[in-house]
């Protein structure tokens, strides 16, 4: 029988995305799900409201899985100071688009990790998207792809086609970023390239 071998961390997120963030740097991960009210306070700005967030979701894995640290994630859309979260139908999905037609937004995206101690980052891109006119979001609301991603779009997919340039993180407008995760993860003491095993290609974006 062929040993299993223990995962490094628990992924506070049942997000496919993060989990291929994660492969793509061969953290070996399960994932623990949690429920976590994503309700913004009063008054509350967005880098505030991702890194409550993504504290919340890995301290409420940790209390679940308190056998390995726990990683949690929050990512927001923000145009003119607001949060776009995710489209409640098709209207608000076309309407989100027209919103970040022909001009920048930024994706915040805060990472936590709760093991021994509690630390998080937070990772702050421009994203610049050329105009978008209604036959186009109304096909793009059409192919399924937005209807659970923030901001109404997903980077790694057909909106890379309304992307004309990005300041800042890829994996972090995906959701991870991998710079600010993998910093945590060295800080913890857990190093996927110093533990003599290649990351793996599975699962990459």
């Amino acid at each position: 029988m062929v040993a299993v071998a223990e995962p490094d961390i628990h992924l506070a997120s049942q997000s496919p995305r993060r989990r291929a963030l994660l492969a793509q740097i061969g953290m070996r991960h399960d994932v623990v799900a949690v429920a976590v009210d994503e309700s913004p306070l009063p008054g509350e700005a967005p880098a505030e409201y991702v890194l409550r967030l993504a504290l919340a979701k890995a301290r409420a894995g940790r209390a679940l899985r308190p056998d390995r640290p726990v990683l949690g994630a929050d990512t927001a859309v923000v145009v003119d100071d607001q949060i776009l979260g995710k489209p409640l139908d098709r209207a608000d999905g076309i309407a989100m688009l027209a919103r970040l037609s022909g001009r920048e937004h930024r994706v915040l995206t805060a990472v936590a990790l709760v093991g021994d101690r509690e630390e998080s980052r937070l990772s702050v891109s421009h994203v610049h998207f050329r105009p978008i006119d209604a036959a186009e979001a109304a096909a793009y609301w059409a192919t399924g792809e937005p209807v659970d991603k923030a901001g109404g779009y997903a980077v790694q997919g057909l909106a890379a086609l309304f992307i004309e340039s990005i300041a800042g993180s890829y994996s972090g407008v995906m959701g991870l970023p991998l710079f600010e995760t993998g910093e945590l993860l060295r800080r913890a003491g857990i190093a996927p390239l110093r533990r003599g095993e290649p990351a793996t290609s599975e699962g990459r974006a």
